[in-house]
């Protein structure tokens, strides 16, 4: 049997590869999903050593179906799934982990029995690949950006189609672009347009006596206090939004931004009552505090290049945005007694970033719902929303606030 699997091995591309200091076994996976019809077939010749309908199978039936049907599965998953029957210690290799692994989904149960198998094919880095297209080497570099192990790195390098595209933080720029734009020309000012004394009478702002209409907590992205706020927050989504939203898809970064716009804007009904709020700010802070927490977090696993100089400048470029918005919120107001935006929307979304973000970061093509600190930060998150809603319908009365006026 041994003979068998060191030949089968020889003759496909290598997919597992081990650290000669860590000894951590790689695992790459190739781009092709399992056909429904395969997978029938499969189940098919599981059952057959599965009459009790478990869902498990011994590695030694396990290795028989792998000697038996192994041609029709791509080489470089074959790898893989003799790295798991040589790693599962109970003796059992579980179905679903088959289909998982053939459809691109890893979970983690499966990559623990990888990293934990001894079997161990060495291959050489990501990063001494040669002949690479233009496109191959914008993908390995994207990978050394934003992933800190080298089984991920090439897991992501290897399945990468670039379809879909980063359509979300593009087309969320766009607008912002556009919107910016426009009411520049309406206004006919661009710098610190927030100043400008018909600034709020839009239907985009968020605004206190206007916080019964509830797209405004959202929609306020699209207005920003000028264009010196406008560059940074593009600059930041095009130079870290788009390759996050390349390597973990658009769902999961999608899900960080809006959830730290909308955690941004509710953040400010509570702690700055008074005060409008615009700028996608809540959604870029959550994007880039999960992204460094992460790089800081993995420190050693982190590749890229003058990382403690690029961390450092964009602590500070996110400082000094910061001062910026803390400065004009107490700068005496264009529309008194209405104060200029708040600054605390940037708050809310650096707490979302360093929890849920965090953690969907840290946890590439895994499935988050077998995460627990998933769970514990996405009830907070949701508490924290539903404190706010009813905040705002309550809170604002019993306190007898006095609101400014309508814009």
């Amino acid at each position: 049997m041994g003979d068998g699997r060191t030949e089968q091995g020889a003759r496909s591309s290598p997919a597992v590869a081990a650290s000669s200091q860590a000894e951590e076994i790689e695992v790459l996976e190739s781009v092709d999903v399992l056909p429904m019809a395969l997978e029938d077939h499969w189940k098919v010749l599981f059952d057959q050593f599965d009459p009790e309908n478990t869902g498990y199978i011994s590695t030694e039936n396990f290795w028989k179906l792998l000697r038996s049907h192994g041609t029709e599965l791509d080489p470089h998953k074959l790898e893989v799934l003799f790295a798991l029957a040589d790693s599962n210690s109970d003796g059992k290799v579980c179905y679903q982990d088959f289909v998982n692994l053939m459809s691109n989904k890893r979970s983690n149960s499966f990559r623990r029995a990888i990293l934990q198998g001894n079997r161990r094919l060495s291959t050489k880095a990501l990063l001494q690949e040669t002949g690479l297209s233009l496109s191959q080497r914008l993908i390995r570099h994207i990978a050394y950006e934003t992933l800190p192990r080298e089984t991920d790195r090439k897991w992501y390098y290897d399945s990468y189609t670039g379809c879909p595209p980063p359509w979300f933080m593009i087309a969320v720029t766009v607008l912002e672009v556009a919107f910016f734009v426009y009411y520049g020309l309406v206004l006919d000012r661009f710098v610190l347009q927030v100043t400008h004394p018909l600034y709020l009478k839009n239907p985009l702002i968020y605004h206190p006596q206007l916080r019964a209409q509830a797209w405004r907590y959202l929609s306020y992205i699209f207005m920003h206090a000028g264009i010196e706020h406008l560059g940074l927050n593009v600059a930041l989504q095009l130079l870290v939004g788009v390759p996050l939203e390349m390597v973990h898809g658009t769902l999961r970064i999608g899900f960080i931004y809006i959830a730290g716009v909308l955690a941004g804007s509710l953040a400010v009904s509570v702690a700055d009552m008074p005060a409008p709020v615009v700028g996608s700010s809540g959604g870029v802070y959550a994007i880039i505090s999960a992204h460094l927490a992460n790089i800081v977090m993995n420190w050693s696993g982190m590749k890229c290049q003058f990382k403690l100089v690029r961390v450092a400048v964009a602590l500070v470029c996110m400082s000094v945005e910061f001062g910026r918005a803390v400065w004009l919120r107490f700068h005496p107001s264009t529309y008194f007694p209405c104060p200029h935006p708040s600054f605390v929307a940037h708050l809310g979304g650096v707490l979302v970033g360093i929890t849920l973000g965090v953690v969907i970061l840290r946890n590439y093509e895994q499935r988050l719902q077998d995460q627990s600190l998933w769970w514990i930060f996405l009830s907070i998150y949701i508490l924290f929303l539903t404190f706010a809603v009813f905040w705002n319908i309550f809170a604002y009365s019993l306190l007898d606030l006095k609101l400014p006026p309508l814009p």
